[in-house]
């Protein structure tokens, strides 16, 4: 796979490239924000669709057991967890799964716990359901992040939790949690009998030497008590396809899921997606391991560029995502001056550190899956802005 190709996104309405004007950003800005790389899928995928497209008739369509066993084979020689397919509940994608585990789950105005700077629709989820949001910050010390797991315990219990989001690996600070930090957690949750969302949508994203540990695979008690969400779409570029495999053992929390699922009206997943899911899993393992080499090289260009030329930025040294968390507040700048640099005099689309909470304040988050020469055209433009800052 050539991941240096640059093909051009634009007119083909893409999030990402099409709708900067709609989303009140400048017509034309470098966008490095949401979380959908700017490589082709693997080619066993694309052949399939193409395949699948030539029948032409597009109708309702569910997983067979072939789709269960592909996904069964997967996780069990990548992560070593076992999953059965009564097990498996499709969504269109692991918000619309966390949405409907928050009302499975909870009450209208119990309480939910996330772990902030987090991914934004987590607390979106929260609110819009008119859930209480209770936030355990992570701790933020010497360049690196740690849980809290005092405040998590004494919030969970002050506040009456229900339901605790988790993040593995954490999105955007990148933290790929240990064995040790799992289990601590899930015995807390257990202890309380807080039900745990576990959104493990970047499993796949590691850097070298770091392992992903499947929280539902620690022990039986846990995996119990345990909606995992996994998809393809991160791990392939498959997002527009919609199709996200969400796992429960518990028969009670499972039934309770698919209610919520089935309530708002969603049944068969997009055709397309599942031949295209199907495919990833079997042909896509070798386009999978050269996407990895070349987002390390990526990384380890980008931060020898920061460290040289934006030395007052403090890069946090991610174990997984390919997505950047910087530390912008050496600058003393407020978030919306930081925004206006960066958008106005940079021209660049990143994720602004507050929309993940309060304790993302004076960060921005930046997406490295772009062919290199795109990333570091990015990469200058910041540089060039704050550069007499």
């Amino acid at each position: 796979m050539n991941f240096d190709k640059i093909i051009d996104r634009t007119n083909t309405n893409c999030l990402k490239y099409d709708f900067a004007v709609e989303r009140g950003y400048p017509q034309g800005i470098q966008p490095f924000w949401v979380a959908d790389m700017d490589f082709q899928a693997p080619e066993g995928v694309i052949q399939e669709l193409i395949s699948r497209s030539g029948h032409g008739i597009f109708g309702y369509t569910d997983p067979d057991q072939g789709y269960k066993d592909t996904l069964k084979k997967w996780f069990k020689i990548h992560h070593n967890w076992d999953v059965e397919g009564n097990e498996l509940t499709i969504t269109p994608g692991v918000v619309f799964a966390l949405a409907a585990s928050v009302r499975a789950f909870t009450e209208p105005e119990e309480a939910v716990i996330i772990q902030q700077p987090v991914y934004y629709p987590f607390s979106e989820v929260i609110r819009q359901n008119n859930r209480q949001l209770v936030n355990s910050p992570l701790i933020y010390e010497s360049g690196a992040y740690h849980i809290d797991f005092e405040d998590f315990e004494a919030k969970i219990q002050a506040h009456n939790v229900k339901l605790f989001i988790l993040c593995s690996p954490h999105n955007p600070v990148g933290r790929v949690w240990s064995r040790e930090e799992l289990q601590k957690l899930a015995d807390i949750c257990l202890k309380h009998k807080v039900v745990i969302v576990a959104d493990e949508i970047h499993h796949e994203f590691t850097r070298p030497g770091i392992k992903h540990t499947v929280l539902a695979s620690l022990s039986e008690e846990i995996a119990q008590n345990t909606i995992t969400c996994t998809a393809p779409s991160k791990t392939f570029n498959l997002a527009g396809l919609q199709v996200s495999n969400i796992f429960i053992k518990n028969e009670s929390l499972r039934r309770k899921f698919r209610q919520q699922v089935f309530a708002v009206g969603y049944s068969q997943p997009n055709c397309l997606g599942l031949f295209a899911c199907q495919a990833a899993y079997e042909k896509g393992e070798a386009w999978l391991n050269e996407l990895r080499t070349y987002l390390e090289s990526n990384f380890q260009k980008a931060k020898e560029f920061i460290q040289t030329n934006l030395p007052k930025v403090h890069l946090v040294e991610p174990q997984g995502t390919y997505l950047i968390w910087l530390d912008f507040r050496a600058y003393g700048l407020s978030d919306k001056e930081l925004d206006d640099i960066i958008i106005h005099k940079a021209n660049l689309w990143l994720d602004s550190g507050h929309i993940f909470g309060p304790d993302g304040s004076g960060f921005q988050r930046i997406n490295i899956a772009e062919p290199w020469a795109v990333l570091e055209k990015g990469l200058q433009s910041l540089a060039a802005a704050f550069k007499d800052i």
